[in-house]
């Protein structure tokens, strides 16, 4: 219950946004006045155009002479829309992908600086440790000294190996050393950090080809996970950069974070309507425990207020 309060208390924000045109709106006639104003919020929530659309035509249908005894059916709508968006992308958990997976599970990190990427990677390879798992970390962010310092650090509070080179050195070398050392140590996960120049630089995004190219050569198959991280509170920008990202390096999970402060958690439904990409964690604070598995049902009741059915929680 306490990560299900973070997550309701980060959402607050948008869902002060929706509530408060949607409770305008319940028992009221299709007023065209309170249509719009409900339709601005869901568009200032960044839900996104497609998944708004539906939303406002499914809602004109059901407000056709109603009352306020139909309160409870227009929440359900909204929330029933917001399933359907979210529910097929709720991705397996990164241990359900790992029991699956080959030995080394290579999981290649990508994301624009400032994301929080450095910090999921070591949250991460804390709940692996804590699983029994042996993670190797990879520093292949020779862009900034700053990040293999900071990915060391991680290592060293977390209690995992890092590999890294010198500040300036080539990351694919740094990727296959990191790759060809857990093949030598027999770990279970690589997790490799990789840079995060704008991802509009296209200097960037063949640097991050020529990694997955090379860790390919070494182990074929890999990366096995390419997990883009995404900052929820630049709204629309990360929907730019999920595009981007995924037609360069094929990205196969998401992880969304700064989900404890932002406006625009609705971010996650827009990009999940476009790319129908697997949301694998979301991140909701500092602590690893505020890293979670995405669950749609639990994100959908946080991000409007509603509860799930037959639930009092």
């Amino acid at each position: 219950m306490g990560w299900l309060q973070r997550l309701s208390d980060g959402l607050t924000k948008t869902r002060d946004v929706l509530r408060g045109s949607l409770d305008r709106l319940l028992g009221r006639a299709a007023d065209p006045a309170l249509l719009e104003e409900f339709e601005e919020s869901l568009i200032a929530s960044d839900l996104g155009v497609r998944v708004v659309d539906r939303v406002m035509e499914r809602l004109k249908r059901q407000l056709q002479g109603t009352d306020a005894s139909q309160a409870a059916q227009v929440q359900k709508m909204l929330r029933d829309t917001l399933l359907d968006v979210l529910t097929p992308v709720q991705g397996l958990s990164l241990e359900s992908l790992l029991a699956k997976g080959p030995k080394p599970f290579v999981i290649l990190t990508v994301g624009v600086n400032g994301v929080g990427k450095t910090t999921t990677i070591a949250k991460i390879a804390q709940r692996l440790v804590q699983a029994g798992k042996v993670p190797l970390l990879v520093a292949a962010d020779t862009f900034r000294a700053a990040a293999i310092d900071q990915l060391q650090v991680w290592a060293d509070r977390v209690g995992v190996d890092v590999i890294r080179h010198r500040h300036g050195a080539d990351p694919a070398a740094v990727a296959f050393d990191g790759i060809a050392a857990a093949k030598a140590r027999k770990v279970d996960v690589v997790l490799i950090d990789t840079a995060g120049r704008l991802h509009t630089k296209s200097n960037l995004m063949d640097e991050l080809r020529k990694i997955t190219r090379v860790i390919a050569q070494e182990c074929p198959g890999a990366p096995h996970e390419v997990l883009l991280v995404l900052d929820a509170t630049v709204g629309q920008n990360a929907l730019s950069q999920a595009r981007q990202f995924h037609q360069t390096v094929g990205v196969t999970g998401l992880v969304l974070t700064k989900l404890d402060g932002t406006a625009r958690g609705g971010i996650v439904v827009a990009i999940a309507e476009e790319l129908k990409l697997p949301v694998r964690l979301i991140g909701v604070g500092e602590s690893v425990e505020d890293l979670q598995d995405f669950k749609s049902d639990a994100f959908v009741d946080a991000l409007i207020g509603t509860s799930p059915p037959s639930s009092s929680a």
